[in-house]
């Protein structure tokens, strides 16, 4: 059986985790949750380095642990990341690459040396120190070192936690293409909504050490009856295509399932796919479409659910043709425009954040 199986109960002191989740084979699956609710002690885990005595752990079908098994962690084809680059410092980039890497006999491994290297663009760094590296440049290196112990399993717990912002943003582009290029799945600790929406496919949300809900991104977003869709920062993923560039007015249009988006020109070709995070602040609802609106961006959705989320607001969950779409709106408009379930609308898209 492929994908990744996992259950595990463990005390610490006054703290117990209590999680279960099955995620697929491939992709990136966050870990997501607020500080202290369990992720960091998930991973140590899965990685082998705690031990909960009645877990089980299953990867592309091989137990690492069961009743009557329990692989230590040298045993487990796993890659790990932590959040301090851990780097050999007698060691230039290049040796500390090699340290794993000519360990794994040559028929066994899943990621050649120089593909580590293009992919974390990391070829001008090879005969640098770690200590002649920025934060970025480590945590890059790292992630390579990671890489070319051909895991079955890459484990990264909260990579770009010691970054600073421009660090970040240097970094997050190769995060990207591990998840487009690579077929090796992913498990990646965070608490920031942003990393998640633009690196996961699947997500496994902890709260005070328990798995609470697991799933695909999109819908996980959209569920109305998890905490995700109810804070300032409530939205949805959606997987676009551009189809089309106006040089006229320096627009790029971008086709989902359920219409197309305009956004502001972007350099990508046509057909690359770009993924839109679209918060529930940004969309307002019509009964009908209207010409005399600045706003661009309107799709046909249909009500799937409304949930109070204030006195004075809603949260009205649409489908755009299989798409989720959240919207945020006062009570009163939503009595006005008599919205129910199944009642078909126009969901006004007044911005979207461009995630890659």
């Amino acid at each position: 059986m492929s994908g990744i199986s996992a259950r595990f109960t463990l005390a610490l002191g006054e703290f117990r985790l209590d999680a279960a989740f099955d995620a697929p084979a491939r992709g990136v699956t966050a870990l997501f949750g607020h500080s202290g609710s369990g992720k960091t002690t998930l991973l140590r885990c899965l990685a082998g380095l705690e031990r909960a005595p009645d877990g089980r752990l299953s990867v592309n079908g091989e137990i690492w642990q069961d009743e009557n098994t329990f692989l230590p962690i040298h045993r487990r084809r796993l890659g790990y990341v932590f959040q301090e680059a851990s780097l050999f410092p007698h060691l230039d980039v290049r040796r500390n690459l090699e340290y794993g890497w000519k360990r794994i006999p040559p028929g066994e491994r899943r990621v050649g040396f120089d593909r580590a290297v293009e992919l974390l663009g990391i070829d001008h760094l090879l005969g640098r120190n770690p200590a002649r590296l920025s934060g970025g440049e480590r945590q890059r290196v790292a992630i390579a070192r990671a890489l070319l112990v051909s895991p079955d399993l890459l484990l990264m717990d909260e990579p770009l936690a010691a970054l600073d912002l421009a660090s970040k943003a240097d970094i997050l582009p190769y995060l990207e293409r591990l998840h487009d290029d690579l077929s090796i799945p992913v498990l990646y600790v965070s608490h920031s909504p942003d990393e998640v929406a633009r690196l996961a496919d699947f997500m496994v949300l902890m709260e005070k050490g328990k798995s609470v809900a697991s799933g695909p991104l999109k819908e996980m977003l959209a569920r109305l009856d998890l905490p995700l869709a109810h804070g300032d920062e409530a939205g949805v993923v959606i997987d676009t295509v551009a189809a089309g560039h106006d040089g006229t007015y320096h627009l790029t249009r971008l086709d989902f399932a359920g219409g197309s988006i305009s956004v502001a020109q972007t350099p990508h070709p046509l057909g690359a796919r770009v993924r839109l995070r679209i918060h529930a602040r940004d969309v307002s609802l019509a009964l009908a479409p209207h010409g005399d609106t600045s706003i661009l961006n309107v799709v046909p959705a249909t009500v799937s659910e409304i949930a109070d989320e204030s006195p004075a607001q809603v949260m009205v969950r649409l489908d755009a043709a299989g798409a989720p779409l959240l919207a945020r709106i006062t009570r009163k408009s939503c009595a006005l425009l008599g919205l129910s379930p199944g009642m078909a609308v126009f969901a006004q898209v007044k911005s979207v954040a461009l995630l890659a």
